[in-house]
């Protein structure tokens, strides 16, 4: 992932229509004193607060909310005048612990029965809120409190449920260091005391309630009031499954329902786990795939992504789609890695069952989805996550380990269980309920490092002096082992940019546990060779050849992302030399030789066009260059590419084992030629890849080969239908019986300008 920050923007308007209440202090200049020192409010030791040092620059969390309300009274649902009540009473311990809710029977821990009245203290009802119904068993708890509850998302949160014959919504949040959490929104025209919620008995920290008349898609809030330095706030719902569109901030009380009509491919899926199979992905970011710009230029929405995607991904062969991160970010300027609303879909363009309707077109046309995922790190939005109960709940109280400096967000505390918890649970949540295939998980070398991006004082050794962050090492490994689990034939894919061994081993023998890892180091040397001229390549020719030599070590994805056409980094047409002719013939033989190299493959949106602009999240792509006839044929070859991928099980039946790649030639550096075999399961199953990285024709090119027969030419990336010179072979090519390259056989071959050539062997007879 690229560096982002923190919008500013977004925040500064926040700041200006916040209804909450807070006891900050003013320095002597005028400046409030969050902005002119570097550090938080100091807690007393006993208070178990962590007093730690802001690092310099970091975000003040933006304030937001409803306008203020007069905290009086409000008149209740049966027409009961509802007061205000003083803080409530707690019981003893031994009452508390005799209080718990179920014996620890089941075994699933997802009971949803509710809990006795008898579980709970006796408290005085502050209005319409009941107390004696839960959706949490003693079970859930224990799950919770170890880091092993993996279905939070059915306890926490709101839930729509009935009690004593009368509908509502129950709700329950997680606020251990909260004196007072209660739930404002529509219901109560956002009225910050007349719905309390009861902190449970068993010192969860978890509070809930049931609250009569809640209906589907009314808005709310928490207000938390902390135990410590009169910190009051106004919370979204972490475990929403819906929030209102930006800059708005509040939840929405909505239950997701979708009929799926995606058995056959769902069934298809598990026919496939432990198979080889081909992995073709089109990385997209839904808001600026297409736009509408007769409708100022807004994006396209789920349904209507819906309506166009699924058939132009499946016309050009890709095998699946990785969205960008779609859960709810406030700013789109953070491309979705700015997360407030980890189980809400963004809402900027539908619903959560709009976004489950595109899923669903697009398995209906066989491709899978990816979704990008970030467990790395959260924004400091003042109703996200941050500080939550007047605490570092979610992140590392420590800002050395605590906050990013490159992304000017926080990172979660690994090492807290209810926060593994959370997470997990909200990984198998898009799993479970939105049919997702795949979870690409994002900046994992900066949670696997405690001194990532961080000088030398800026970082804390872990317990054994090491740089290795070792909570969040654990996590992952839970993360791939509870993904693998409950979802076998889902594939885990990390974005990981270091040496760090067995990313994808298995988890039992010490690896981490992915299915596979982005080859960040290969598209550093790919893209490198490329951007030079082609006549000093003879002397870089150990860039194109190097990702050879550890292309085993893991599992490996190929990728051309986002990444590498932001920032100022330009279109990948603009990194290649040349003229005109020379810069797409460099493009198509880069697409052709990431095809040929052993590997699952990625290639962002944009690049299959030969998009010549740098890519822009607030525009479409440049759809209208493909009446260009070179950006045309940059859309076909990677069509036909695809198509050729799927259909030769050379390509992808050993894409990470050795056994399927053999070279031929890497040695012929003074005309930066390379040639290897790609093999399959059977000898006819083999492929030749030749490829020259020069302007120069080669008419008479001899070429070793491993077996007799005939070998037909079955894509050439300088064919005129690409938009090359249409420089190919004719017919069959027969090889003799004359050894060369250490070879039995050769062939004669015509070798393309700046292309790269397959060629299949057919057996005599």
């Amino acid at each position: 992932m690229a560096k982002r920050t923190e919008q500013k923007e977004t925040q500064d308007q926040e700041k200006t229509t916040s209804g909450v209440e807070k006891n900050t202090a003013v320095a002597s200049d005028g400046t409030p004193a969050a902005k002119k020192t570097t550090s938080r409010s100091k807690a007393k030791p006993e208070e178990g607060i962590a007093n730690v040092q802001e690092p310099a620059g970091a975000a003040t969390p933006a304030k937001k909310g409803r306008p203020k309300k007069e905290n009086t009274s409000v008149t209740g649902t049966a027409g009961q005048e509802v007061t205000t009540q003083p803080k409530r009473t707690r019981t003893n311990k031994a009452q508390q612990a005799a209080a718990l809710q179920q014996p620890a029977g089941n075994a699933a821990g997802l009971s949803i029965e509710p809990a006795p009245a008898a579980a709970q203290p006796e408290v005085e009802q502050t209005g319409p809120v009941y107390y004696d119904i839960s959706r949490l068993s003693e079970f859930d708890i224990y799950l919770f409190r170890e880091g092993r509850h993996y279905r939070l998302y059915e306890k926490l949160g709101s839930h729509l449920m009935e009690r004593a014959g009368k509908q509502g919504a129950y709700f329950a949040v997680w606020a251990p260091n909260a004196d007072q959490v209660s739930v404002m929104g529509d219901f109560n025209a956002w009225n910050r005391e007349s719905h309390q919620l009861q902190a449970r008995a068993d010192h969860s920290g978890i509070w809930e309630g049931f609250i009569p008349d809640v209906q589907a898609g009314m808005l709310y809030k928490y207000h938390i009031k902390s135990r410590y330095h009169l910190y009051h706030v106004e919370k979204s719902d972490p475990f929403a499954f819906r929030r209102e569109k930006p800059p708005q901030t509040a939840s929405v009380v909505h239950d997701l329902h979708h009929t799926w009509e995606d058995n056959a491919w769902l069934e298809h899926r598990k026919s496939l786990q432990g198979q080889p199979q081909p992995y073709s992905v089109y990385e997209l970011h839904v808001g600026s795939w297409r736009r509408k710009p007769e409708d100022n230029n807004r994006p396209l929405t789920y349904r209507e992504l819906a309506a166009e995607l699924p058939a132009y991904v499946k016309e050009m062969g890709f095998t699946h789609v990785e969205f960008m991160p779609v859960m709810h970010h406030p700013f789109n300027g953070s491309w979705g890695y700015q997360i407030t609303g980890y189980f809400a879909a963004a809402s900027t363009y539908g619903s959560p069952e709009d976004l489950m309707f595109l899923i669903d077109a697009l398995h209906r046309e066989g491709i899978g989805v990816i979704m990008d995922w970030v467990p790395s790190h959260f924004p400091s939005d003042e109703h996200g996550l941050a500080y939550f109960d007047g605490t570092h709940l979610y992140e590392h109280a420590d800002p050395r380990k605590g906050y990013h400096p490159d992304w000017n967000s926080y990172i979660f505390n690994y090492g807290r269980n209810e926060v593994r918890s959370f997470l997990i649970s909200n990984a198998l949540f898009w799993l479970d309920k939105y049919h997702v295939d795949g979870l690409r998980v994002d900046a994992v070398a900066s949670m696997l490092y405690l001194d990532y991006s961080r000088k030398h004082d800026e970082w804390i050794p872990n317990e054994y002096g090491g740089r290795e962050n070792l909570e969040a090492i654990s996590l992952l490994k839970d993360f791939n082992q509870a993904v693998h689990e409950r979802f076998p034939e889902v594939l885990t894919i990390a974005e990981e940019s270091t040496a760090w061994p067995a990313v994808t081993g298995p988890v039992e023998n010490g690896g981490l546990g992915f299915d596979m890892k982005w080859m960040m180091g290969w598209m550093h040397d790919t893209l490198t060779y490329f951007s030079k001229d082609p006549v000093y390549r003879r002397h870089h020719q150990g860039d194109i050849t190097f990702s050879i030599i550890y292309a085993f070590t893991e599992r490996f994805m190929l990728p051309l992302s986002h990444d590498e056409v932001v920032h100022g980094k330009g279109s990948l047409i603009r990194k290649m030399p040349g003229d005109e002719w020379q810069a797409f013939a460099n493009m198509r033989a880069l697409y052709a030789y990431m095809y040929a190299h052993p590997g699952a493959k990625l290639l962002f949106m944009g690049g299959e066009l030969g998009q010549t602009s740098e890519w822009n999240h607030d525009s479409s792509l440049d759809w209208h260059l493909l009446q260009f006839k070179y950006h045309a044929g940059i859309q076909e070859l990677v069509r036909q590419l695809n198509h050729l991928y799927r259909q030769e099980p050379a390509l992808y039946a050993h894409s990470f084992d050795p056994a399927g790649f053999e070279w031929v030639d890497f040695q012929d550096a003074h005309n930066s030629v390379i040639s290897f075999m790609r093999k399959g399961n059977t000898p006819e199953e083999q492929l030749l890849v030749v490829c020259n990285f020069t302007p120069g024709v080669h008419d008479n090119y001899r070429m070793g080969v491993p077996l007799e027969g005939n070998w037909v030419e079955v894509l050439n990336s300088d064919d005129s239908h690409f938009g090359g010179s249409n420089f190919y072979n004719n017919g069959l090519l027969h090889s003799i019986p004359e050894p060369f390259h250490g070879m039995n056989y050769s062939l004669v071959l015509k070798l393309p300008p700046m292309a790269v050539v397959f060629f299949k062997h057919q057996p005599v007879g």
